[in-house]
Order: C-alpha cells, then structure tokens, then sequence
C-alpha cells in the first residue's frame, strides 16, 4: 500500500513558477514510477511527467516540455514538479500517481488503471 499527498499548490500569474511535492508513505517508493497527472474542470485527466524509479528518465506531456521538470528523492520519499513559465491553461487539480509500469507506459494508462493517487493540489495561473 502507498499513500501518496501532495501539496504546493496555489495561485499565480501568468509566467511565473511553483513547485509541487508529492511525499509518499510506505517503504517501497524507490520501486515505483512516480508520475503527475492532472485534470481541469469539464475535461479528462491527462498525463503531465513520469519519472522512472531511479530517477534517471523522463517523460514529459508535449503540452509541458521545456517548462515543467519531474524529478524524485528516493531517500526522502518525495517526486517533485517545478513547473515554469506557467500558463492559464496550466489552471487544473494536479494529481501524483504511483504504479510499477515504466515511465512510458504510465502515460497511456486510463485514470482507472493507476495504482495509487494522490488527493490532489490545486493549480490555478491567472493571466
């Protein structure tokens, strides 16, 4: 079992930066691809970032590339997002995600298939 919280969220201005955490409970982090998700009102949730499980590859939504990076401490049980350059439509309820397919293949894995989620943080860029 995995318990997985995030927090960071909040409100910002077009062009500026926040950095979500997301802390995991549970001693088996380090085997897990750690992933961000998230989901603005009246649309699907969509893939953000994947993060393999040793940290060492990525794999980032077109929509994000060169703006947002994922990245994980394994020793201290956290995944992290800094995202830059936000947008307005940035704007959404960001989710951290837990499973053991590949950092690929999570970004194809339906909202129902995920293993573990989050509670989710709230994003909103004002423009």
């Amino acid at each position: 079992q995995v318990q997985l919280v995030e927090s960071g969220g909040g409100l910002v201005q077009a062009g500026g930066s926040l950095r979500l955490s997301c802390a995991a409970s549970g001693r088996t982090f380090s085997s897990y691809t750690m992933a961000w998700f998230r989901q603005a009102p009246g649309k699907e949730r969509e893939f953000v970032a994947a993060v393999s499980v040793s940290g060492g590859s990525t794999n980032y939504a077109d929509s994000v590339k060169g703006r947002f990076t994922i990245s994980r401490d394994n020793a201290k049980n956290t995944m992290y997002l800094q995202m830059n350059s936000l947008k307005p439509e940035d704007t959404a309820v960001y989710y951290c995600a837990a499973d053991r397919r590949s950092y690929v293949v999570i970004a194809t894995i339906s909202r129902g298939g995920v293993a573990y989620w989050g509670q989710g943080t709230q994003v909103t860029v004002s423009s």
